[in-house]
């Protein structure tokens, strides 16, 4: 069976990488989400997707240049559905504290190996304070976050987000033994699943948003698939 996992929460129906759109995914009964990570100047993990604060909240400035507190205070609704009321951008031990997925997909964007090593600490230990290691997959394209998750926290499960063929994707999730492989859905073809899967790796197709598309993956056989519609993907694959 193909599982589902709401991409930033529910992108397409909520404002991404919220708590409403967190909210919206799991009132689909989609219990599995993905979202991305960076770290406040004051340590903290804060769920945004891009290290910059235009395109979601319309301010200037890095995320690595404010603290947690002035990043909570931003209202990221800008890039998406309309949405009548502010949406912070939230602090993943909020999302822990306030959802109850079964699974996370933790995606750490690249940095630099010191960034890639904090960022790796602080997902360890936020992970043990609300006892969810056993539920996250920490993943990323980023070499040196990979070999962070290799050095400093080899317990926690980690993926290749891979979004180009140029290097065969399943050599690298291999080399830095990777227990998934998160696809751009293009780059899925029946032997590289067959492949992957022979090897171990539970594979992860993304972006997925169309219903006919989501029907050919889960008839190929991919083990998840990320989509911005999880009420559609629901829908889809029941039918």
């Amino acid at each position: 069976m193909t599982l589902i996992y709401g991409h930033r929460g529910a992108r397409g129906e909520a404002p991404e990488n919220t708590l409403v759109s967190f909210q919206r995914c799991l009132e689909h009964g989609v219990r599995r989400c993905e979202l991305d990570l960076h770290l406040s100047r004051d340590g903290q993990l804060m769920v945004i997707h891009d290290p910059t604060l235009r395109r979601t909240t319309g301010r200037r400035g890095k995320v690595a240049e404010r603290d947690a507190e002035q990043l909570m205070a931003l209202d990221a609704r800008l890039d998406g559905p309309g949405w009548d009321t502010p949406c912070p951008i939230p602090r993943l031990a909020d999302l822990f504290a306030a959802c109850d997925f079964e699974h996370w997909q933790l995606e750490v964007k690249s940095a630099s190996p010191a960034r890639a090593v904090a960022t790796v600490r602080a997902i360890d230990a936020l992970t043990r304070q609300h006892n969810v290691a056993d539920r996250v997959t920490v993943t990323s394209s980023s070499r040196a976050v990979l070999q962070a998750l290799l050095t400093e926290a080899p317990h926690l499960a980690r993926g290749l987000v891979a979004e180009y063929a140029w290097l065969d994707p399943i050599t690298v999730a291999r080399h830095y033994d990777c227990q998934l492989l998160a696809l751009k859905w293009r780059l899925c073809t029946p032997g590289r699943l067959e492949r992957a899967q022979r090897l171990g790796l539970h594979v992860s197709v993304w972006t997925v948003n169309e219903e006919a598309t989501m029907r050919t993956l889960a008839a190929m056989g991919v083990d998840s698939l990320i989509t911005d519609y999880p009420g559609l993907a629901v829908r889809a694959l029941r039918a």
